[in-house]
């Protein structure tokens, strides 16, 4: 009875880690017949786990979905990898999922081996996070709504508040959500627009029902984080400007962040830097901040804002020169 027991929780966290199992597979790993497979198959059916079988050559077992979530299987690794995602979860911007994700920590916790446990307990105990808040969390059934939406490939309509406060309706061909440092965006084709367009998702409200289903267009890029960096760091505003940094892009890449601009490597010393501010000044102060040296590419207006820069300052150290 152990022996069948112990192969049973084997056999179900074989078809929690595969999409789909032949029979003869799943026998060669469990070291049974194919017959005693099917047997095994039933058993977890009577227990309530959803086995579905697909029959003929190509067919094979696989765990459907259920009424409710079995009890999921990890290895070592895969539990100390949990257990940290779920201490971190917190910072990346979806709103209550700090609470949740305590909850689901101490359920695992308590289940842990004590090795695992004190790996897990040693991590925390010497990582201090340095985490920002998110600036505007992110309903988490929304950001659901939104994934089914892209995964489904189904027309989605909302309402959208812009940066000045303007509530428009959208109705749009839904692609990928992006995930940057604090926010979360929805790139997605512009049915009204006819063109790319990135939306905060935050600042949209679902108008359901959703529908119908289209066919998918060629992303606007391979890159889409690249792509969605360059559309808030840059394209968003009105002044615009490539920067030499004279470092080499890893060195840049530590400080400035996918919402600051868009990295390019230049050489082994220099990388290139394409951002935006609302103005030639502002953007002035944002590149000294990052702490590199560096040279204007263009605009050429920027260098004169440079220069007036470095004249505030000396006189501000009593250099009337």
């Amino acid at each position: 009875m152990l022996e069948t027991s112990a192969r049973l929780l084997r056999l179900l966290s074989l078809l929690q880690a595969h999409r789909e199992w032949s029979g003869a597979d799943l026998a060669r790993r469990l070291g049974v017949t194919p017959r005693t497979v099917r047997r095994d198959v039933d058993r977890l059916r009577e227990l309530g786990y959803p086995v579905n079988a697909s029959p003929g050559t190509g067919g094979g077992y696989r765990l459907g979905a259920g009424a409710r979530m079995p009890p999921l299987l990890l290895d070592d690794d895969e539990a100390v990898a949990v257990a940290v995602g779920l201490r971190t979860a917190a910072g990346q911007g979806v709103e209550g999922i700090g609470e949740s994700s305590v909850r689901a920590l101490a359920k695992l916790e308590q289940v842990l081996p004590d090795r695992l446990r004190r790996r897990i307990s040693a991590l925390n105990a010497f990582t201090v996070p340095m985490l920002r808040a998110p600036r505007n969390p992110v309903d988490p059934v929304i950001l659901a709504e939104l994934a089914g939406v892209c995964r489904d490939g189904e027309l989605l309509r909302f309402a959208y508040q812009d940066h000045g406060g303007q509530t428009t309706r959208r109705s749009v061909e839904p692609h990928r959500l992006v995930c940057s440092e604090r926010r979360w965006y929805l790139v997605a084709w512009d049915v009204d627009r006819a063109d790319w367009r990135t939306f905060r998702v935050d600042r949209i409200t679902p108008k359901p029902p959703h529908g119908p289903r289209f066919t998918p267009r060629t992303p606007p890029a391979d890159d889409l984080a690249a792509y969605v960096s360059k559309g808030v760091s840059t394209a968003a505003y009105s002044a615009r400007a490539v920067i030499r940094l004279r470092v080499p892009v890893q060195r840049a890449v530590e400080v400035v962040s996918p919402s600051d601009g868009v990295l390019e490597a230049e050489g082994p010393d220099s990388c290139l830097l394409r951002t935006g501010a609302a103005g030639l000044d502002v953007m002035v102060i944002h590149v000294m901040m990052m702490g590199f040296d560096f040279e204007v590419v263009e605009p050429l207006e920027l260098t004169a804002h440079v220069k007036a820069t470095r004249d505030r300052l000396s006189r501000a150290l009593g250099d009337p020169g």
